[in-house]
């Protein structure tokens, strides 16, 4: 059922890939993979586990609503699904259902497939958040952008070297979800972890069953070791945050006294009693979604505290919680996806506010001039002092320098440094240029 704030908080592809449906058909994966594996090792007749598959694949065919209405009773929705599933594939072939399985099995490898299927997702969203980051980076190069630090104006950088920034996030984020995507691992130990009752064949079973599924395997089960999925939420989190700070800087640089960028999509931005107004509705978004992720990510790192051979209700408290990590970490990359796509920057607005703000040209100029003469830390300092100076007694800047007799203010050259600023543009776009094979 869509509710009144998926709009918003449900975007994008991820949040179809941890719905309801979508874990009932990782689950049923999970079964099906397993009876395959198992008939691939002679465990089970291979006609059996035909009958299993086929099951898995028609879930129309199952009762899903006692699945449903009985997943509380055993505190997780394996049992009354075996159930089900043995009864739709008859009493012959219900020797290839769960083999070996204990119900963490299913849904810890149920989870890993919901997630992988979901960072896939998320990627997507974040390659075109990249790529829109990469183009503003390469159009807007060498725009001169008034440098903020703590919120203050500091010095010029460029808008190119901005994008750049974010793209070397995004990429930096994306990377280290593929990393993690990629060594996400089977679960198979059975019910204490030992493989008993497979007859020495459960390290084959397990490796068979990563097989099946494209995962990696493991020398023994992960029942309470839950860096799997500590290290999603680690990727997840900080792929967040990238996000986060990436949209704030939208939002920031869009708001009406700065205005230097904006943007431009139809029917977005408006106001329900201002009609001038335009906000950066995608950033704003991006960054609502994205804030919801770290208590998220802490809830699932501190639910890594398992006893014994299965986790008391810190188990049970990772299945809805990574779901909606995945979801907003996803709603969040497709919402910035948006934002840089149609963002529009005002080169001339940010040329303005470079030449408008005189003083940081020039104290920084000062400081170089002074430099040669009392070495760095003196120059600074001095440059520091006067800086003071002129905003306790409201003169300008220069007028306080020129009061030292050493310097020769109008000789001070003020024009925009921006330094390596491209240089480092070309090193980010060469760096995705070659990641993507230049293709855009």
């Amino acid at each position: 059922m869509t509710t009144l704030f998926d709009g918003t908080f449900a975007r994008g592809g991820a949040a179809a890939a941890v719905s309801d449906a979508a874990w009932l058909d990782a689950l049923l994966d999970v079964e099906a993979a397993l009876a395959r594996a198992a008939a691939r090792l002679g465990l089970v007749p291979a006609t059996a586990a035909d009958a299993v598959g086929r099951a898995c694949a028609e879930p129309a065919g199952l009762d899903v609503a006692s699945v449903v209405a009985h997943a509380a009773d055993a505190g997780n929705p394996v049992p009354p699904l075996v159930t089900a599933l043995r009864a739709a594939v008859g009493e012959r072939d219900a020797a290839a259902v769960h083999v070996g399985a204990t119900s963490q099995d299913v849904l810890d490898t149920a989870l890993v497939l919901l997630a992988r299927r979901a960072v896939t997702a998320i990627d997507r969203d974040l390659a075109v958040a990249a790529e829109a980051a990469a183009g503003l980076a390469r159009t807007h190069r060498d725009d001169v952008v008034m440098g903020r630090t703590l919120l203050q104006q500091a010095l010029p950088t460029t808008f190119g070297l901005k994008a750049a920034g974010w793209l070397a996030g995004l990429d930096g984020a994306r990377a280290r979800l593929r990393a993690v995507d990629a060594a996400l691992p089977v679960q198979l130990g059975g019910a204490v972890g030992t493989l008993a009752g497979l007859d020495g064949s459960g390290v084959d079973l397990r490796a068979a069953l990563a097989q099946e599924l494209g995962l990696a395997t493991t020398a023994t089960a992960w029942h309470t070791v839950r860096l799997p999925v500590a290290d999603l939420a680690g990727a997840l989190g900080a792929a967040a945050g990238v996000v986060a700070s990436t949209a704030l800087d939208v939002v920031l640089l869009a708001q009406t006294e700065v205005a230097e960028v904006a943007e431009i999509s139809a029917g977005r931005g408006g106001s329900s009693a201002m009609p001038h107004k335009n906000n950066p509705v995608a950033a704003i978004s991006a960054r609502a979604c994205a804030r919801r992720a770290p208590g998220l990510v802490a809830t699932l790192l501190a639910a890594m505290e398992q006893e014994h051979e299965r986790g008391a209700g810190t188990w049970h408290a990772e299945w809805p919680t990574l779901t909606a990590l995945l979801a907003t970490v996803g709603s969040a990359a497709s919402w910035l996806a948006e934002s840089l796509e149609c963002l529009r920057p005002d080169v001339d607005r940010m040329a303005a506010t470079v030449a408008a703000a005189e003083e940081p040209a020039l104290a920084a100029a000062a400081t170089d001039a002074l430099t040669g003469r009392y070495g760095r830390g003196a120059a600074h300092e001095a440059v520091a002092g006067a800086a003071h100076t002129a905003r306790t007694t409201g003169r300008p800047l220069a007028e306080v320098l020129r009061e030292r007799g050493d310097l020769d203010v109008g000789a001070l050259r003020t024009a925009p440094d921006t330094g390596e600023a491209g240089a480092q543009v070309d090193a980010v776009l060469a760096a995705y240029d070659a990641a993507t094979g230049g293709q855009r």
